[in-house]
């Protein structure tokens, strides 16, 4: 149930993306084309994951009109907000009743301390991991290439 709280999310933001940037109802309502147009789309799914719904400027998301790009960008952002919302605290909610109907273990030599240093520095470890392979890949993805494309000579 953790792993599936902790994919929710990215799954969410990569899927949106995806579909946005795969056809053109969402590729329409891209003001700056080319590489930053991927940086502009995924930062508008991630924000409205986040309950957020902030877009980059070159992003036309918050315009209701009957153009079917901007209505996408509002119904599809409306659905990613509702899934980062509630989606991903149901495993959680299941996880919190697991752990609710447990007995309380007494502490023996195998158990692993969670007071320490230790416990944090692997915590940390693992999910500045889990963000990185998660994420990185995507969003390094626009930037790199736009400043490949510059060095060529091409701007947008």
């Amino acid at each position: 149930m953790a792993s599936l709280a902790l994919l929710i999310s990215p799954a969410n933001i990569l899927f949106f993306s995806a579909l946005a940037i795969i056809g053109t109802w969402g590729t329409a309502a891209i003001f700056n084309p080319g590489p930053h147009g991927l940086s502009e789309v995924l930062y508008a799914f991630t924000s409205q994951n986040a309950n957020n719904g902030s877009a980059f400027a070159g992003l036309g998301t918050a315009t209701p009109t009957l153009q079917p790009s901007f209505n996408f960008y509002n119904v599809a952002g409306g659905i990613a907000m509702l899934i980062g919302r509630f989606l991903f605290l149901t495993p959680l909610i299941a996880i919190g009743g697991s752990m609710a109907r447990k007995k309380t273990v007494p502490v023996s030599l195998g158990t692993f301390p969670t007071d320490g240093p230790t416990f944090s520095i692997l915590l940390i470890a693992v999910i500045v991991i889990v963000a990185v392979l998660t994420y990185f890949p995507a969003y390094s993805l626009g930037p790199i290439i736009e400043q490949l494309l510059l060095n060529a000579g091409k701007t947008f």
